[in-house]
């Protein structure tokens, strides 16, 4: 395991595409820390299983412009909305710099698919694993840095700050194999931290993932925003068994897949929006007294089904269903976290030198509901964008910094592992009930 150093000039938290395009951004000549709370593999951007999408043509951009507000119900920054999809192509040329394939056909011509809330087929994708063919080979990049230290199983537990002078002067982070406690300075810390998703009994995240951005900022006053905003997904498969449920990507109903009562007919279109249709989903069941609706892929060509969605296909019979034979069973999952740390057009907080990028963020590019396709894309962008706010505005922090940020720190403080987390855990979920309670008011 790599040795912690006493400073580093920046700390990314997070080893999902954020972290990962914040790190390959950054210049050359700087020591960069990244850590992961557990394997890089253990990030949602990994189980990204649709696509990003992309401004395929000019004459679509006002299509997809209101494709993504009426998804997020008008309430999205409508600033970050054009800067993302401006930047979405810029940002696949630097993926396939990365070696990224997205799947063409036998002509070499990129494919593209539709999700639900789209009315154009705009989505690159890599069978249905695009997250995975994304995330590996970014992290394949950032390994050949040589200013870059990759740290495994290393999880941020507290910010160095100054909190008179509102300046992050770097992290406390936790070896989560030894349990040993450092505090590290930084010029800089990009908060990558992703989601929420481990707060919840049913989620299609990886169980690590507990918001530790999010609490971390609320205890120190750094602004979030809208942390009430959480996704369901309409279709994760239906299983007794405890643990992460598995996606049933919205891609397979934008190729065809209907969504089915008990009685074997469709009850909804399949393609509206992901929080309408799970609210369909919901007023199925109740209307049935079920656990679950059913998902038909047989009116999808079989060709199609194994090529773009073999991942789900493996899945399925591993739990006992064969998806050409007969529907699936699916039921709503938690699956992502809208709102988050406050941050601008180049991932700036409220506290000076603290950047936030990715699912841990909220820059207002979903408003209250994320469409389809639209998270890798806004990860990449705003990475890039903080990535470069960073190294064209640099400047080292002082001395007095980086000694006012020390002093505040106490080790006993983060002996007791589960009093922290259950102290983050409440501090996160007690944010959301306020600001849901906050949001119903002013209805």
């Amino acid at each position: 395991m790599l040795q912690l150093k006493e400073k580093y000039d920046i700390i990314i938290a997070g080893a999902g595409v954020a972290g990962l395009n914040a790190a390959l951004f950054l210049p050359r000549d700087k020591d960069i820390l990244l850590i992961s709370k557990e394997s890089p593999k253990h990030s949602d951007s990994y189980l990204a299983q649709g696509g990003i999408c992309v401004l395929k043509w000019d004459g679509d951009h006002d299509i997809f412009f209101e494709d993504t507000l009426r998804a997020g119900h008008y309430e999205n920054n409508r600033d970050t909305v054009e800067c993302m999809l401006r930047s979405s192509r810029e940002t696949i040329s630097d993926l396939l710099c990365a070696g990224v394939r997205f799947s063409t056909d036998k002509e070499g011509n990129f494919l593209y698919t539709r999700e639900g809330g789209h009315r154009a087929k705009r989505i690159m994708y890599h069978e249905d694993c695009t997250g995975r063919e994304i995330t590996s080979r970014l992290y394949a990049q950032a390994k050949k840095l040589n200013n870059v230290h990759i740290r495994p199983y290393t999880a941020l537990i507290d910010l160095l700050c100054d909190e008179r002078e509102n300046v992050c002067a770097g992290a406390v982070l936790r070896d989560e194999e030894t349990g040993e406690i450092k505090a590290v300075s930084a010029d800089y810390v990009i908060l990558a931290t992703g989601g929420v998703g481990g707060l919840f009994r049913f989620s299609t995240n990886y169980r690590n993932l507990t918001g530790d951005g999010v609490a971390i900022c609320l205890r120190h006053g750094v602004k979030t925003e809208h942390v009430d905003y959480i996704q369901i997904h309409p279709t994760t498969l239906y299983t007794k068994k405890r643990g992460r449920r598995f996606l049933i990507s919205e891609s397979v109903r934008g190729e065809g897949a209907v969504l089915l009562d008990g009685d074997g007919n469709r009850f909804t279109d399949e393609l509206q929006p992901r929080d309408v249709v799970t609210a369909a989903i919901y007023k199925q069941m109740e209307k049935e007294g079920s656990e679950f609706v059913r998902l038909d892929l047989r009116t999808i060509p079989e060709k199609t089904v194994r090529e773009h969605f073999p991942a789900i296909v493996r899945r399925c019979a591993a739990e006992g269903y064969d998806v050409f034979k007969a529907p699936i069973p699916v039921v709503p999952g938690q699956h992502y976290f809208m709102g988050g740390i406050a941050s601008d057009l180049e991932g700036k907080t409220s506290m000076r030198r603290l950047f936030a990028v990715g699912e841990t963020c909220c820059n207002g590019v979903h408003g209250k509901n994320r469409l389809a396709s639209n998270s890798l894309l806004e990860s990449l962008v705003f990475a890039k964008r903080a990535a470069l706010a960073i190294s064209n505005t640099y400047f080292p922090l002082s001395a007095e910094e980086e000694k006012e940020g020390m002093q505040g720190f106490d080790e006993s403080n983060y002996k007791d592992e589960r009093r922290l987390a259950a102290e983050y855990k409440k501090s996160v979920l007690g944010e959301i009930q306020r600001q849901k309670k906050e949001t119903e008011a002013k209805k």
